[in-house]
């Protein structure tokens, strides 16, 4: 694969017209453009491995053909900590039986400040002679390393990696769970959150944050408004969520283990919810909401709940289902400002961002 800039350029600039065309009917203004590093900008990485000549090798398969491997030595999109750590691996289960037996999948989790994670699947159950190799490798390589076969799971040092972004003038810290969703570019990631926490702006009232995740915008969105209620359905991603506000000291954010379906039910008092005992609703004073939905997009229901709030900000991975919703808010409420984020250069798919407005 080449990285060409002017090729670069040009699929960036296709990206930014795909968005301008889909914002186009709201009269959307000419979108902010973040870029993204042209190589090595993916802290995350999945490898199949494949048997060839005697030897396994990390493969991955095209989604035309699911049969077919291509062998992989080096991976240049993704970050240079699993580059190195690629060839360093496979020399070790080489000389190890107890590393390479009935190992078929490997999964590599990066962070910006240097951390690393390794995640080993297995086809059989892990013993003593495993735990002592993947120790000694977890040492070696100065990593975590996760053991994984059917029904188990062991870990060596943490289960989870550490990064720190920097935004508005302030380095947050992130625990990123194994096998937890993470931003994949985590350069982009942060340009991403620096402009939703200059869009948001500071408020005097309450924020609404729906699919929170571990908590990757709520951190530095709690710290522009009074108070924060913020909602995830993902167990995994609830915890490091929960770590990650004890770790930043940010005190003033409620999380709730609900769906944004549900919590609209919440907000309708059509029904109560034990896992809001103890929470006022009554007591916030909503005068924004952030979402950061799946690429479904937000269901009719919940767009309708977001149509409340005096602002939506609007963290979209796919723009047909971002002009959709926009589509049903249109009546209410225009769009202030907008921008497109890179975080998958070199394919069709982006992030965008809005900020609606009442009109």
């Amino acid at each position: 694969m080449t990285f060409d800039s002017q090729a670069y350029a040009v699929q960036l600039e296709e990206k930014v017209t795909r968005l301008r065309d889909l914002l186009a009917p709201f009269d959307a203004p000419e979108p902010a453009v973040f870029d993204s590093p042209l190589k090595n900008f993916r802290l995350r990485a999945e490898f199949r491995l494949w048997r060839e000549g005697g030897d396994r090798h990390y493969a991955m398969f095209s989604q035309e053909d699911k049969r077919t491997p291509i062998l992989i030595e080096a991976f240049p999109i993704a970050s240079l900590r699993i580059n190195e750590l690629m060839p360093q691996l496979k020399a070790a289960w080489k000389a190890s039986a107890a590393l390479s037996h009935k190992l078929f999948q490997v999964e590599f989790l990066t962070t910006l400040a240097g951390d690393a994670m390794i995640t080993l699947c297995y086809h059989r159950p892990l013993d003593e002679h495993w735990h002592a190799a993947a120790s000694k490798l977890a040492t070696d390589l100065n990593v975590s390393v996760i053991g994984r076969s059917k029904g188990k799971r062991e870990v060596i040092g943490h289960d989870y990696v550490v990064e720190k972004l920097d935004v508005g003038g302030r380095t947050f810290s992130y625990r990123q769970p194994e096998g937890a969703f993470t931003q994949p570019n985590g350069t982009v990631n942060q340009k991403m959150l620096n402009w939703a926490y200059d869009a948001l702006g500071d408020r005097p009232d309450d924020l609404l944050e729906l699919y929170c995740g571990n908590g990757n915008f709520t951190l530095p969105l709690a710290t522009r408004v009074r108070k924060v209620l913020a909602t995830e359905i993902s167990k995994t991603s609830v915890n490091a969520a929960l770590s990650n506000l004890s770790e930043n000291a940010v005190d003033n954010v409620t999380l709730v283990r609900l769906s944004a379906e549900e919590l609209t039910e919440a907000l309708n008092e059509v029904r109560p919810f034990r896992r809001l005992q103890g929470i006022d609703l009554k007591s916030y004073e909503f005068g924004s909401v952030f979402v950061d939905p799946p690429r479904a997009g937000m269901d009719p229901d919940t767009c309708e709940l977001t149509r409340r709030f005096d602002n939506i900000l609007y963290i979209s991975c796919n723009p047909e289902t971002l002009a959709a919703n926009i589509a049903q808010l249109h009546d209410t409420h225009r769009i202030t400002q907008c921008a497109m984020f890179d975080q998958f250069p070199w394919t069709h798919h982006m992030e965008s961002g809005v900020l609606l407005t009442r009109r």
